[in-house]
């Protein structure tokens, strides 16, 4: 029926909310850890800029730096969710995302952070000016290198912030969403259980009319049958 046809869409499209909402939580999670790296390296870079430290201190630090940077790459290359990337170049974030949230074709979400990736302001942008700005410590950490890490630093954190604020507002519009979808779902299955309801005593009425006509018309029948007996009786 129409409203059966209803029921299993909806259950189909919680499934699809459901996993739409784990696949932006695994990405909000790893720019969650992405936040709390850059803000060690920044401290690193900041504490490095004090030109109180010594070379051997200095050294200590960027070998630091270089260590987080590369755990930096790790998060952005290899955070995957059901087999695909999710924030590389070319990744699910850096697509338009469209979720089925409803049982009819109408009811979709679109999603796009490609912006808020891989735009000029984006993680990637940013990612890109802190690893740059690394790369000139090789030669030794300076006063003027550490403020430039420094800044390159606090441009990557707001880039991260734009992006955990985006992920977060969609995260919680698939939350109302999928609770809409189960208040929908769970009064069709009642208006359809109501039917069935309905179906199932009108086809108890009727079965119980057919058997009282049934044991009705059987009880003529032998009335009939008696009758013709007394008959050929008193004929005979």
């Amino acid at each position: 029926t129409r409203l059966q046809g209803q029921t299993n869409g909806m259950a189909v499209a919680q499934r699809n909310i459901s996993d739409a909402t784990a696949m932006l939580q695994t990405a909000e999670g790893a720019f969650d850890e992405v936040s709390n790296i850059m803000y060690r390296m920044k401290d690193l870079a900041t504490q490095s800029a004090n030109d109180t430290n010594s070379d051997d201190d200095r050294a200590a630090i960027n070998s630091e730096l270089g260590e987080l940077n590369k755990e930096l790459k790790n998060i952005m290359d290899n955070t995957s969710f059901g087999g695909d990337k999710l924030l590389t170049t070319g990744g699910k974030l850096d697509k338009n995302m469209n979720f089925q949230i409803g049982s009819s074709s109408g009811e979709k979400m679109s999603v796009n952070l490609s912006e808020q990736l891989t735009g000029a302001s984006g993680v990637s942008t940013a990612m890109t000016a802190i690893t740059d700005a690394i790369s000139t410590l090789s030669g030794g950490m300076t006063f003027d290198n550490a403020q430039a890490l420094m800044g390159k630093l606090e441009d990557g954190l707001k880039s991260v912030g734009t992006m955990r604020s985006s992920l977060g507002a969609n995260i919680n519009r698939l939350g109302h969403t999928a609770a809409n979808l189960a208040n929908m779902k769970d009064n069709t299955e009642l208006a359809l259980g109501n039917i069935q309801d309905a179906d199932f005593a009108s086809e108890a009425s009727s079965m119980t009319r057919n058997q009282m006509l049934a044991q009705t018309s059987m009880s003529m029948l032998k009335q009939s049958n008696s009758m013709s007996g007394m008959v050929m009786s008193l004929l005979g």
